[in-house]
């Protein structure tokens, strides 16, 4: 059984293949957090301590007892107005303006397999996979009950979290905040790890110092962002890739987020996830539940490698869905970089003309082909083909294309709109603009209200009458503003209109997934600016940055590497001198880098030479040849792009009988000394065979003292190495 309920001490544990979780229902009926960590058995109720603090106050069931205090306890699920002066995980508005709610444990239920979110992403598995643990909370004075869920995926070391508010009261109340995880660790010296950055440079790598105080990361933009990724890791101050305790949350959303760490006055740490709460009230009226959406957590003690992969493992298995979860993907050519806006019908299927002879799947038609829509200022929602632009109607394209054994994708973006469409003229207040305001605009458009079902219908209705008209097997989702001057025409709406704006895009989405099972989605926000957990549960892909320059990448899936698989990083080959950067790297190099996503190309195939199209060729066969080990093999991180002037990174098999290195260099200098890189993961005791040489090399060795590359004189050059295990 993953899920333990021991009556007697009143404990619930909470098994994985390598961890255990624990928390008790105490005298009072308040469930305290006991222990994450290593299996183990046994009651840790022994970890709590009691003793009189100063300024820390007392419940009143504890009577005189001063040595009782939620102020300092460790607990499941904090809330506002207890006595606890941290962070909570839950703030409620009382119908008599009062802010308190005091939670307190009246029953549980334990189930096989995973619990369920209507209209939300979320984590799924078979009954035989899973267990789910639902905790029921109370607040005697208002009539709030919280169900906490928790879902155990034992194989993959993970637990999921949500909550679930219902008002049994008789008068309406507003919650002003609702996280989904809150996790409390009685000590420990710890740094928290978080991947912030900016547009372009998304998922860049901070490790910081968990001193007393805070550290709080977020988005309140509307959607997950470039600034912030909503996956953050607790690690202890020694923990390196393969050894130390660390914890990770990741959020399974889309939209406004926080992430928090605190160090209180005892040293006790609090991980916390889940919705903004600024920017948010949501009302619930007797009888209303509100769901919060779905956190995933995991534990590694051997590092944070397997922290990663656990969450890999996970999110490839049990979150991604659909045809290509698993599966071979296209190759594909997009052609933003390749020609922007400026292109017609033959200069997309001189694109697949020249793709075909490359040996490439499929070409996407990027952002231009619809409305009147020649640059980024007009037409966005007029989601009508530009028959006369192309040349032909969509669907003769796209047979043409086919006709060439060509694959053919297209790219969308429906919450955005321009002032300068024919929606907006006939629908203004479907825009977020606030009435007597002048609008703020972003890359000259606004964003349209999806929490009106309405315009969701209606969006729906127009981008299925585009993919209707084809054989359209890719559709690249873009997003490309934050969302500005909210506002809702319905008053009762104002308050949550961010919450329900992501409930309309998840809707839009499902039923596109399931109209469309042969379509492979990826999904976009100027590149990064929306990769997170629930969009991986509706698209097995998205589009890592709009930064191909093959350098800025490393660190970029390097950050990213550590929440997120390999096999859903979009990378593609793009153009020298590079279109954001200017940077000039070899084919090879970017061929090496954009190996260690789903792989493609984003460049006009026709100003190649002869020797980079036979550099292509030889590009799409070694991808075919690793795409496997790739997708599907445990990843390792074998240097830090921070610090070391090389690096590398392996894929290895999960049978262990084959790896993929690969390394870059950043720098190059005069007599530069050798790095040794060391591999991972290899069967100790075996030897592993150079498939290119021929060469014979103890696993212990390349495990212990690693593997020299000798400097090459070409700036950032670029190796692989694939090994085959000799039994």
């Amino acid at each position: 059984m993953a899920i333990v309920f021991n009556e007697k001490d009143s404990t619930f544990t909470l098994h994985t293949k390598n961890t255990t979780y624990q928390m008790k229902v105490d005298q009072y009926g308040v469930l305290l957090h006991l222990y994450y960590g290593a299996r183990t058995e046994g009651n840790m109720d022994y970890l709590l301590t009691y003793t009189d603090r100063g300024f820390s106050g007392n419940p009143h069931d504890a009577g005189q007892d001063r040595t009782y205090s939620l102020d300092v306890l460790p607990q499941e699920y904090p809330t506002f107005g207890t006595g606890d002066y941290r962070s909570p995980a839950l703030i409620v508005k009382n119908h008599d303006g009062s802010f308190a709610c005091d939670l307190r444990y009246y029953g549980h239920q334990i189930t096989n397999g995973k619990y369920y979110l209507q209209g939300l992403p979320a984590v799924y598995a078979e009954a035989e996979e899973a267990q789910t643990l639902a905790i029921f909370l109370r607040d005697p004075v208002s009539g709030v009950q919280v169900r906490l869920m928790y879902g155990v995926l034992p194989e993959y070391d993970i637990i999921t979290r949500t909550a679930i508010v219902k008002n049994k009261g008789s008068e309406p109340i507003l919650l002003e905040k609702v996280l989904s995880a809150s996790l409390d660790i009685v000590n420990g010296d710890f740094d928290l790890i978080t991947f912030g950055g900016r547009y372009a440079m998304e998922r860049i790598y901070n490790r910081d110092r968990m001193e007393q105080g805070s550290i709080v990361i977020g988005s309140r933009r509307g959607y997950s962002s470039h600034q912030f990724n909503p996956m953050m890791i607790l690690a202890e101050h020694r923990t390196t890739e393969n050894y130390g305790k660390c914890y990770a949350m990741s959020f399974v959303y889309s939209g406004a987020w926080k992430g928090k760490a605190e160090r209180d006055h005892v040293e006790l740490t609090r991980l916390q996830m889940g919705l903004h709460d600024e920017n948010f009230s949501y009302p619930l009226a007797p009888e209303e539940a509100f769901v919060a959406p779905e956190v995933v957590m995991s534990c590694s003690t051997s590092g944070l490698a397997r922290l990663s992969q656990n969450l890999h493992d996970c999110f490839r298995s049990h979150l991604c869905r659909g045809k290509y979860k698993e599966s071979s993907r296209p190759i594909l050519v997009n052609s933003w970089e390749s020609c922007y806006f400026e292109f017609d019908g033959e200069t997309i299927y001189k694109l697949a003309q020249d793709a075909a002879d490359l040996g490439i799947d499929m070409v996407v038609m990027d952002d231009g082909w619809f409305g009147k829509r020649n640059s980024d200022r007009s037409s966005l929602g007029d989601w009508v083909v530009n028959e006369e632009k192309l040349g032909m109607p969509l669907g003769k394209l796209i047979e043409r294309i086919n006709a060439l054994g060509v694959k053919f994708g297209i790219w969308i973006e429906p919450e955005g709109v321009s002032e300068d469409s024919d929606l907006y003229r006939e629908h203004p207040d479907w825009a977020y603009v606030i009435p007597g305001r002048n609008p703020e605009r972003s890359r000259s458009q606004l964003v349209l209200d999806f929490s009106r079902k309405e315009v969701v219908d209606t969006m729906f209705e127009k981008i299925c009458a585009v993919l209707d008209q084809g054989n359209i097997e890719y559709v690249k989702w873009d997003c490309n503003r934050s969302i500005g001057n909210l506002y809702s025409h319905d008053t009762y709406s104002q308050s949550k209109v961010l919450f329900d704006y992501m409930l309309g895009v998840y809707d839009f989405m499902e039923r596109l997934v399931q109209r469309y099972p042969n379509i492979l989605f990826e999904t976009c926000s100027g590149g990064g600016g929306r990769f997170d957990a629930g969009m991986l549960y509706y698209s097995p892909q998205i589009w890592t940055s709009d930064n191909t320059d093959a350098i800025d990448r490393l660190r970029i899936q390097y950050g990213t590497s550590f929440g997120y698989p390999v096999s859903c990083m979009g990378s593609h080959v793009s153009a020298v001198p590079n279109h954001q950067t200017g940077r000039i790297t070899s084919m090879n190099t970017r061929g090496v880098v954009a190996m260690s996503g789903t792989f493609g190309y984003e460049l006009n195939l026709s100003r190649l030479t002869a020797e980079e199209k036979e550099a292509v060729r030889r590009q799409i066969k070694t991808f075919r040849k690793y795409e496997k080990l790739i997708q599907q093999g445990r990843y390792y991180r074998l240097s830090n792009p921070y610090e070391d002037a090389l690096v590398a990174w392996e894929f290895i098999s999960k049978d262990q009988t084959e790896v993929l290195m690969s390394a870059v260099a950043q720098e190059v200098h005069g007599y530069m000394l050798i790095p040794y890189v060391k591999f991972r993961g290899l069967k100790r005791g075996t030897m592993y065979q150079d498939q290119t040489t021929g060469k014979m090399y103890p696993a212990d060795a390349l495990i212990d003292m690693g593997l020299p590359v000798i400097p090459s004189k070409e700036e950032y050059a670029a190796t692989q190495m694939y090994l085959k295990i000799v039994e």
